[in-house]
């Protein structure tokens, strides 16, 4: 038994999630945040069988999409009298971050 841990962008959570049960599997979403942007994450917990983790690592794949933003950097320290803009950075966000873990024991709780 693996666990599989997908960190991933929320705006493709809703899509991986639905991906994922049109498969049958099922996760436990929990949201969190983090990274450079402090962006809206979501860490999905999916349990499976060993062989099936290639498959779930290609549904995150199709479903998770990188995308490029830009953004203003914070103003640098200038002297009173000096004036500066800076330009937008290009950044890379999205796609998603998978651990795949060992499963000692499982036990569902009814």
């Amino acid at each position: 038994m693996k666990l599989v841990v997908a960190v991933v962008q929320a705006r493709d959570a809703d899509t991986l999630v639905q991906s994922l049960v049109e498969q049958g599997y099922y996760a436990t979403q929990v949201n969190s945040s983090g990274g450079f942007l402090r962006e809206s994450n979501v860490t999905l917990l999916i349990g499976v069988q060993e062989h099936l983790v290639p498959d779930v690592i290609r549904t995150v794949r199709e479903s998770c999409q990188a995308r490029t933003r830009y953004v203003n950097p914070l103003m640098p320290i200038v002297e009173p009298a000096e004036f500066h803009v800076a330009s937008p950075v290009e950044v890379h966000v999205g796609g998603a971050t998978v651990f795949v873990l060992d499963v000692e024991r499982y036990e569902r709780v009814a």
